[in-house]
């Protein structure tokens, strides 16, 4: 109804302003094309804040304590953790009420009360993982002096499992962040912590390491745009330097466990031009990482994560030559990002330099160029 109305005030000559037109015109098109949600309906009428607003938003957000470094940082949690961990359904937005406790450098210790729950899906299953992803609530009036000021909620990617090997798994899946944002300022940024875990009785759990993760509205904030639920996109809807850099970096990464189609691991950022950025997170079933429970979809024609497969839109060798020359340009930073952190094993350092040096070497090549990019890529419009 609103898509018929609409396109009539275009089709009459409507005096509204180019900017709401334009809006009102994508309401239109999104309604013909697939159905969505009225609040994303709404939210893509909306005027954006004005330039000045925008650029207030953008430095907040570039300047919250929490990402302002790479060194870890260390907390507590205090509660019942047992009811967390079996809180397995997808489903499931039950709260669970928690202590935070931080020392400062200066010895002081900040105490927070937050609120946790379980999120997720595949790490979520008790035959994944040991522990559940989390997600924090902060208390807005008593973050506003500690390193969380400015965050209201905040995901928590956690140790799958006790053991070396599954703290390796988390640090390559924060070295895939760490990637991204060096090739792109379209990622969300990430910080790693050590996080203690306390039973209700005071016992402690034991200290495994966490990955904390950039709010999409701040990332969104930070490239001046805005969050936008809207499925259904396809490659031609999406900004083509942010779409080709995401393909390339999934396929140098190995990653395959996304969808734009369905918002699949994918957030769709909108800006004041009325573009579509797709922003990638979750990396864990990336070929970078690998961990046990890493099996490709039944659909896509590998059989190992480790084998890298093209997804994204096909390109011609003129096309993909700037987008590679960005990879290249950036070689001597992502093969010394493994160095960086510091808990990255020396074996862990090297597969995943080999892995990367291996990607390296295929876009150096003419011939392993086009294989995947030109003549084997799917041509479907979107994925």
């Amino acid at each position: 109804m609103l898509a018929a109305s609409t396109m009539t005030m275009i089709g009459r000559g409507s005096r509204l302003s180019g900017a709401l037109l334009l809006a009102w015109a994508s309401v239109a098109l999104v309604q013909a094309q697939s159905p969505q949600s009225k609040e994303t309906l709404l939210r893509l009428s909306q005027p954006f804040p004005d330039a000045d607003q925008m650029r207030q938003r953008k430095a907040s957000a570039e300047a919250l304590p929490l990402f302002a470094g790479e060194e870890p940082i260390a907390f507590t949690f205090t509660g019942d953790f047992r009811a967390v961990n079996r809180d397995h359904d997808p489903n499931s937005r039950r709260q669970y009420p928690m202590q935070l406790t931080m020392s400062r450098p200066s010895g002081e210790v900040d105490t927070l009360p937050v609120m946790l729950n379980a999120r997720g899906h595949v790490r979520r299953m008790a035959r994944t993982c040991d522990y559940v992803p989390l997600r924090i609530q902060f208390p807005k009036d008593q973050i506003a002096n500690t390193i969380f000021a400015g965050q209201e909620r905040l995901k928590l990617v956690v140790q799958c499992r006790n053991g070396g090997v599954f703290e390796q798994y988390l640090l390559k899946e924060y070295l895939a962040y760490r990637i991204y944002n060096t090739l792109t300022t379209h990622g969300l940024r990430a910080r790693l912590a050590k996080v203690s875990y306390v039973d209700q009785a005071g016992k402690p759990i034991g200290t495994r390491y966490g990955m904390l993760l950039e709010d999409d509205s701040d990332m969104a904030k930070r490239v001046e745009g805005r969050v936008l639920e809207l499925q259904r996109t396809l490659f031609k809807d999406l900004d083509a330097d942010t779409l080709s850099t995401m393909m390339v970096f999934s396929y140098m990464i190995g990653s395959t466990d996304f969808s734009i189609y369905v918002l699949h691991n994918v957030i769709m950022v909108q800006k004041p031009d009325r573009k579509l950025y797709p922003v990638p997170y979750d990396f864990d079933l990336a070929g970078l990482v690998s961990p046990p429970y890493a099996i490709p979809d039944k659909q896509l024609p590998i059989t190992n994560v480790k084998d890298r497969y093209y997804r994204g839109p096909c390109h011609t060798s003129e096309q993909l030559r700037p987008v590679l020359a960005k990879f290249n340009t950036q070689k001597d930073r992502v093969l010394a990002l493994p160095d960086a952190i510091a808990d990255l094993s020396r074996s862990s350092r090297d597969e995943v330099k080999r892995y990367l040096q291996e990607f390296y070497s295929s876009i150096s090549d003419p011939a392993t160029v086009r294989r995947p990019f030109v003549e084997g890529c799917s041509k479907s419009p979107g994925m």
